[in-house]
């Protein structure tokens, strides 16, 4: 496979294709999983053709190449049965995902100070999200980037004003500080991730960033769009609308219709083809709800399922 500063949209497909037929030989469960479907990999065409392996997989197998483990992210959960379970056993190609994106879309991420508001996420030592931002803490080139309570968050506003600052934080904890205070955080980049994470009711996209607007004197909230399964992430900008790099592609299927594709604009069973995946799954199926757009965009509508409440901005819209 090409390296993922290689991969663009005029490659992908070819690239895509090339994973698939690495993988459907090389990883044991997908290769098994596909043979249960008696699919043919001589068979398969084009992306639209290769079967997505279910997110539930990660929770009950060991979805690698070989039994060599760099680290195991764990995603969120109250018990370790419920938990996903991603065994990473090349750290650098997750480090190169997460650079590269966030770059893609927001320059050179040394160049921020990073204020992290993810209480939740720190009590789980294995968690991917931790593991990316404390990479960008520790190489960022400001000295003030750190995970934060909400009153060293506070206490810092005054002393930042006028630095380039990302503040990244889980939705229940932003909104709790919003409650709280007011607080003039205009020369930040606000971006939320993770939902409520059960701790509160879930509110809709719109209520919840005018909630954060008015506290924090913004103009718009931006999201981060990850999860334990995949080593990419979807960045929004605003309104709630998330953009893939370029080795990141969405697609959704019919509720009813599990190995169908719908064209763009449906709301559908979101599927995420992620190649930073390589030596785990590239093809996966989320459980969350999704309308895709044929300029790599997506919007997040909510779960099929909210028993098993995980994942990255979960917010209803």
């Amino acid at each position: 496979m090409l390296p993922l500063n290689k991969i663009n949209h005029t490659n992908f497909e070819e690239e895509a294709l090339k994973v698939f037929k690495f993988q459907a030989e090389n990883i044991a469960v997908y290769k098994n999983y596909l043979n249960t479907l008696k699919v043919k990999i001589a068979d398969i065409k084009t992306i639209t053709d290769i079967p997505f392996l279910p997110i539930s997989f990660f929770k009950t197998h060991n979805i690698a190449l070989k039994n060599k483990t760099d680290i195991t992210f764990l995603s969120s959960g109250t018990t370790q049965k419920n938990r996903s379970k991603h065994h990473i056993n090349d750290i650098s190609i997750y480090e190169k995902s997460f650079t590269l994106g966030f770059n893609h879309f927001y320059g050179n991420y040394q160049d921020y100070c990073i204020q992290a508001l993810l209480p939740s996420y720190l009590e789980n030592e294995q968690s991917s999200l931790i593991y990316m931002i404390n990479y960008f803490i520790k190489n960022s080139t400001h000295t003030s980037s750190s995970f934060v309570t909400e009153a060293e968050l506070i206490n810092n506003a005054e002393k930042l004003k006028n630095e380039k600052v990302l503040l990244i934080g889980v939705s229940y904890a932003l909104l709790d500080l919003a409650e709280k205070t007011s607080i003039d955080l205009g020369n930040y980049i606000i971006m939320e991730t993770g939902g409520m994470k059960g701790r509160r009711k879930e509110w809709t996209r719109d209520e919840l960033h005018q909630v954060y607007n008015k506290s924090f004197k913004t103009k718009k909230i931006h999201s981060e769009y990850g999860m334990t399964e995949l080593l990419s992430q979807a960045y929004s900008k605003g309104n709630g609308i998330f953009y893939t790099p370029p080795w990141m592609k969405i697609l959704t299927r019919p509720f009813n219709e599990p190995f169908s594709q719908q064209q763009y604009g449906q709301t559908g069973v979101l599927k995420v083809i992620d190649l930073a995946n390589i030596n785990s799954c590239s093809f996966i199926e989320t459980a969350d709800l999704a309308k895709a757009y044929p300029n790599n965009s997506f919007e997040i509508l909510g779960r099929i399922d909210f028993e098993d409440i995980r994942g990255c901005n979960l917010l209803i819209s």
